[in-house]
């Protein structure tokens, strides 16, 4: 991905989509998008990741062009392996990735939307999986994750109808997590990753990465990794300075909070 579609400001890195007129996820945009986040991952500058779009649309999604010429099962097994595989890198990361979906938001960009790990969008735009109308199924994750956002049985009505619902049908649904004016969410977003940013790195880093053992696990070993990653995080500093800013009636100044 060119250079100046990330821009990054007080630790927080804006990763804009920018392949006019629809944003399509075709093949070199996926590697692009794992090279970007490939870079972040090893910036320890950046603290939290903005995903949003440019024009009219998030994503509209694979490039019909692309979907025309997999004819064959591996062709497409294939195909679908490549966008999981950024998909998962995404939610896996150990940095929050808060997608500011700004447009329309179909298919696998919505998929896309979905392994980040909070969404705001934009009032009046519409979200979908309409997969099925082309003969096809979700393939980057969507009859994964959206089930388990929204829950089986919205998720399956989703799926199977290929219908796609307003930004304001996603908030009552768990969907996206706020709907604000469209003028407002790059501000929201914005507010919203620099809270996260004053919070304590490693604190961040661990919350992740228990919510992420919970849903991968059973209960039971879902807890098991909290007790631990809550274990390591009261031998750091931050937790040190955390209680006595507490005590003190002050705001912490935890480990790589400074601009």
């Amino acid at each position: 991905m060119p250079h100046e579609l990330l821009t990054v400001s007080h630790r927080i890195a804006r990763v804009t989509l920018h392949y006019p007129p629809a944003n399509v996820l075709n093949h070199s945009v996926l590697k692009e998008l794992d090279q970007v986040f490939g870079e972040l991952e090893g910036d320890a500058y950046i603290r939290v990741v903005i995903l949003t779009g440019s024009g009219k649309f998030f994503s509209a999604g694979a490039d019909i062009n692309e979907l025309a010429h997999l004819n064959s099962s591996y062709e497409g097994s294939d195909f679908s392996a490549r966008g999981h595989s950024l998909l998962n890198r995404i939610e896996r990361f150990d940095k929050p990735v808060i997608a500011a979906i700004n447009g329309t938001c179909v298919g696998g960009g919505l998929e896309l939307a979905l392994a980040c790990h909070t969404r705001i969008a934009a009032a009046g735009i519409s979200l979908g999986l309409p997969e099925i109308k082309l003969g096809l199924i979700p393939g980057f994750g969507g009859t994964q994750r959206l089930a388990r956002i929204v829950g089986p049985s919205r998720a399956t009505e989703l799926i199977l109808t290929g219908n796609s619902v307003t930004a304001e049908d996603a908030l009552r649904m768990g969907l996206v997590n706020r709907v604000v004016p469209a003028t407002d969410l790059v501000s929201e977003a914005t507010a919203l990753a620099g809270m996260i940013v004053a919070r304590g790195r490693l604190a961040t880093q661990a919350a992740l990465r228990a919510i992420r053992a919970g849903l991968d696990s059973p209960l039971a070993e879902g807890l098991a990794r909290e007790s631990e990653l809550f274990g390591e995080l009261c031998e750091t500093p931050d937790k040190k300075e955390g209680l006595q800013a507490f005590l003190e009636k002050r705001s912490p100044r935890f480990l790589d909070t400074e601009p």
